[in-house]
């Protein structure tokens, strides 16, 4: 089958892959909205009744005059046409809506599949489109759907750009190994990567928001969730509030509490506001010593090189006033108080010598969740390198979980 794409204006719709762009640049368009566009796009031949158009948009359930209208109107402001201003998108009134701008349909083969069954499992991996939603709050999330298969949902953390992370050493074996028969559905974070960098708020409860919208636009009812670093605390947290979605939960160098709020005494409590300041000295400075001392705790065993490439990649991920706003919440992040209402089977995987979170969170992870397994590897690094012997071992407990 041959890719789809509507040439009008200065706009191109590439209905395969949904994605809208004018004068060669992406148009952040609601996806709704953007099939609704397609849609009108498709039948410009005649005016689409508004029955039909909500009978499309709905997929079974019922969508509201309001809604539709909402709809509408985004699909217009995307392409530049308003209420008044009618160039693209016509309301014929008692009738429904047209296209009426012209339009030139250009149809492109799709390429011959390999026939060798690595090459092909290769190039499905490899398949991979970020579109954007919106969250409870109006603020645009990004996500990426790549590969084929049985769906993982990997909750965002800090430190992703879904438009570098596959090229940038530190996630690129992820991608690899979380793709192997399945689609892996990732997000930046709101504040950071492709997501929307200006953040009115930032509690757990927006991370929420953000997973759900993240969800509905995938079109996702039940999946199993990975959570990693940080992401491991909002997996908890939406495990424990959504357990009508989520089948099976993934931990791997998470915890359940910030370093502040985990500390015990006066030494752990000093220990965390010294590790708070030299995170904050990093962002406010241009020295990249601060942020490599930041980098040598998440990578362990890499060198000088690499962790001086893992600096330079935080800069690019976000601005430094919300790097500092990310370190400042993850580290009186709490969710030991609603883990135990965590009901899915859960697997909880930890470096034993984990320089960023230690051991002793993931065994609090473990006794605080009913259904949960604990495997602890030889390992030092808090995110598994490509070279770290425990990253097969830790892609094997996984494949095998998710098996079950």
């Amino acid at each position: 089958m041959g890719v789809v794409v509507f040439r009008f204006g200065q706009y191109a719709l590439d209905a395969d892959r949904r994605r809208l762009s004018r004068d060669g640049q992406d148009v952040d368009v609601e996806p709704r909205a953007l099939e609704l566009l397609c849609h009108l796009l498709e039948h410009r031949d005649r005016v689409v009744p508004e029955d039909e158009l909500r009978d499309r948009m709905g997929r079974g359930d019922t969508v509201s005059e309001a809604v539709l209208a909402a709809w509408l109107r985004t699909a217009r402001l995307a392409v530049g046409d308003s209420e008044t201003r009618q160039e693209f998108i016509r309301t014929v009134h008692s009738d429904g809506y047209r296209f009426v701008a012209h339009a030139t349909v250009a149809s492109t083969a799709s390429p011959t599949p390999p026939t060798n069954p690595a090459v092909a499992a290769a190039a499905e991996a490899d398949r991979e489109v970020i579109r954007f939603c919106r969250s409870a709050d109006g603020t645009r999330i990004a996500y990426a759907l790549t590969g084929e298969g049985p769906p993982l949902v990997k909750t965002a953390n800090w430190l992703t750009h879904l438009d570098l992370d596959r090229t940038t050493p530190m996630w690129a074996h992820w991608f690899d190994g979380l793709t192997r028969g399945r689609q892996l559905i990732r997000y930046d974070e709101r504040g950071c990567g492709l997501s929307e960098w200006t953040m009115n708020s930032f509690t757990l409860d927006d991370l929420i928001h953000d997973l759900d919208a993240v969800a509905d636009a995938a079109g996702l009812d039940r999946f199993p969730l990975l959570g990693v670093s940080q992401g491991g605390a909002v997996a908890v947290a939406y495990a424990a509030s959504r357990p009508e979605r989520v089948s099976r939960l993934i931990l791997t160098a998470a915890y359940a509490r910030g370093q502040l709020i985990r500390a015990g005494n006066d030494t752990e409590r000093d220990a965390a506001e010294v590790d708070l300041n030299i995170a904050r000295a990093g962002w406010r400075s241009h020295d990249s010593s601060f942020l490599r001392y930041f980098a040598s705790q998440f990578l362990a065993d890499a060198t000088p090189a690499e962790w001086d490439a893992f600096a330079a990649y935080q800069r690019q991920t976000t601005s430094p006033a919300n790097g500092l706003r990310f370190i400042e919440e993850f580290t009186r992040i709490d969710v030991s108080g609603i883990a135990h209402r965590v009901t899915c089977p859960t697997l909880i995987v930890h470096s034993r010598d984990d320089a960023r979170v230690p051991v002793a969170q993931a065994l609090e992870l473990a006794t605080l969740i009913p259904d949960s397994r604990l495997i602890l590897l030889e390992s030092r690094n808090h995110l598994f390198t490509a070279s770290d012997p425990a990253w097969p071992t830790f892609l094997s407990h996984l494949e095998n979980f998710l098996a079950e």
